[in-house]
Formats: C-alpha cells, sequence, structure tokens
C-alpha cells in the first residue's frame, strides 16, 4: 500500500513528516512562496 502525507507541511516540518515512512509528501508551501507569472495562450 501507498501512502502521502498532507496538509500544514512546511519546510521547517518537513523531516519529521519523512521519519514516518510515507511514500509520497505533498507540500503546498513549495507553490505559495513561487514568484507570479501573467501567461496567456492567443490563437489567431
Amino acid at each position: 500500500m501507498t501512502t502521502e502525507a498532507s496538509g500544514n507541511i512546511t519546510p521547517e516540518n518537513l523531516l519529521s513528516y519523512a521519519k514516518t515512512g510515507v511514500d509520497y509528501i505533498s507540500m503546498g508551501a513549495l507553490t505559495y512562496a513561487a514568484p507570479l507569472i501573467d501567461l496567456s495562450l492567443k490563437i489567431h
């Protein structure tokens, strides 16, 4: 069985979650800190 940890995971507490032996960790903090970029797709 594959397990995943997610929710309220930050760079500061990531290691403690990793030590539990889960297979995957989802961390929203990665996208919160990403710079914004304005993209558009124009089709003529």
